[in-house]
């Protein structure tokens, strides 16, 4: 027992470590901190205007509510010398609303945008619409008068002592409208987007 408290002694005066692992030099250690992308949101407030065109024709005759459509941006839109939404950026959407024709009104249709697509894949949902002047209404204009009614207008003209009597005939249209028609947007046709909500951007194209 004292032989081995001697010796014990020994190492702890000597410096050596009793318990110390073996060296690799192979042994690395790693930083268990994940590093994240940090991305600088921006933005995009409701009522911003995004210029793109049709992909298909949309017709009320043969396109049922809920028909999905999609629109592609025709130029880059800039914020705060940054771009958001570059050209090509896909949008879709759908049809939200169908108002047949009849006797007086064409058809009509609202056009509800629920996402972009940049052209990397990443998606960002966003609510908007097909703008148009009449609450995003496209279509529901009266239609032609079906018949015009003749109606004169009398006139006196004083020539010295005589009077002479003529009349103008007028046309006016009729009360009644002609049989609406169905409202559709071509392919290829120009058009705005319009954001009813704003839309937070976290992911943008470097190229």
């Amino acid at each position: 027992m004292k032989k081995i408290t001697a010796i014990l002694l020994i190492l702890l005066l000597t410096g050596v470590n009793v318990f110390a692992a073996p060296e690799d030099e192979n042994v690395t250690i790693q930083n268990p901190q994940i590093e994240m992308r940090d991305y600088d949101g921006i933005e995009l407030p409701a009522g911003t205007f995004i210029p793109a065109v049709s992909a298909q024709e949309i017709s009320t005759q043969y396109c049922p509510e809920g028909y999905k459509v999609k629109f592609i941006a025709t130029n880059d839109l800039f914020l705060y010398d940054t771009k958001i939404i570059p050209k090509d950026t896909e949008l879709y959407g759908y049809i939200e609303k169908i108002n047949e024709p009849i006797v007086g009104t064409n058809a009509s249709m609202k056009i509800k945008i629920t996402k972009m697509v940049y052209a990397d894949g990443f998606e960002i949902p966003i609510k908007g619409y097909v703008h148009t002047s009449n609450n995003n209404i496209i279509g529901g204009e009266l239609t032609q008068p079906a018949e015009f009614v003749k109606m004169p207008h009398y006139q006196t003209r004083f020539q010295g002592w005589y009077n002479v009597k003529g009349a103008t005939l007028q046309v006016r249209p009729g009360r009644t409208r002609k049989m609406g028609e169905h409202t559709r947007v071509a392919a290829g046709v120009d058009l705005i987007i319009i954001l009813t909500a704003p839309v937070w951007i976290t992911h943008t194209l470097t190229n």
